[in-house]
């Protein structure tokens, strides 16, 4: 593990069967993780209560002279000398992971039931096509962030059993398509927000029927600053369940949905 393929494989035909393998494009991820995939499903089945199947993406960089030939992962500026230096710009080579990792509430990791590689390259043009195109007009297929949508099917099909699963993701998946495809397939979900979104009768929005609503729970939380000293902190949190509508350009495509919202301060 870590070596080279020669030094790994010792003898020529052994070497060249892995990179015969590695450049079959009939093989995938998935075909590679099937048995992973199959031992997580295993594992959720003898576990019992609440399962958290928790989305995020991971960067994976690599220094090579040629970044086309693995991919873009983005841009970044590097700074040479000190004060007023003078600022490089930086590709970066790579790729990226989307992955759904099957934990229980006690925190016991069961494996991952879903997985999507990618480079940015396959959405080359997305940041300047948004200059000209309103993004909610866009289907969410042709969008990056449809892996969100295909890992909560995926994770579904795998796992069955929708009422232990609590799909859980960042404020990257505020998507409403997401919600409704969650709907869909009779799955709880918990996001973080990162969009007011129109709520009730669309004459207002979900914080400002989230401001008439009393605190419903208080919590102490004891943390400590940069400095090691301890502080404590008052957390209120807000509840109500409330109809929550779909973009205006999407209203059309997707129905309203009668939703959870959580307001923590």
């Amino acid at each position: 593990m870590g070596q080279s393929i020669p030094f790994a494989c010792q003898d020529w035909a052994s070497t060249k069967a892995p990179y015969r393998f590695l450049s079959n494009e009939r093989v995938n991820e998935r075909d590679i993780l099937s048995g992973h995939f199959a031992a997580t499903a295993d594992r959720f089945k003898v576990t019992r209560g609440t399962t958290l199947v928790l989305q995020d993406t991971t960067m994976f960089s690599y220094k090579r002279e040629r970044p086309e030939l693995v991919g873009y992962t983005g841009k970044a500026t590097t700074r040479t000398g000190y004060g007023n230096g003078l600022q490089n710009s930086l590709t970066q080579c790579g790729i990226l992971m989307h992955s759904s990792l099957v934990v229980t509430t006690e925190g016991l990791p069961l494996g991952l039931s879903a997985i999507k590689f990618w480079t940015w390259k396959k959405f080359k043009g997305c940041t300047a096509l948004k200059r000209h195109v309103n993004p909610t007009r866009v289907p969410i297929e042709e969008k990056e962030s449809y892996r969100w949508l295909e890992n909560t099917r995926e994770s579904s099909a795998l796992l069955g059993e929708p009422g232990r699963c609590i799909h859980v993701g960042d404020r990257e998946s505020d998507i409403f398509e997401l919600f409704c495809t969650a709907h869909d397939l009779g799955r709880h979900f918990l996001v973080r927000t990162c969009v007011d979104r129109l709520a009730g009768d669309g004459q207002h929005t979900i914080d400002d029927e989230m401001r008439n609503s009393r605190v419903k729970g208080l919590h102490r939380v004891e943390l400590r600053d940069a400095k090691g000293v301890p502080l404590v902190a008052d957390l209120e949190l807000r509840y109500q369940r409330m109809t929550v509508l779909p973009p205006i350009g999407k209203q059309s495509r997707y129905p309203a949905l009668q939703l959870s919202v959580i307001h923590a301060r």
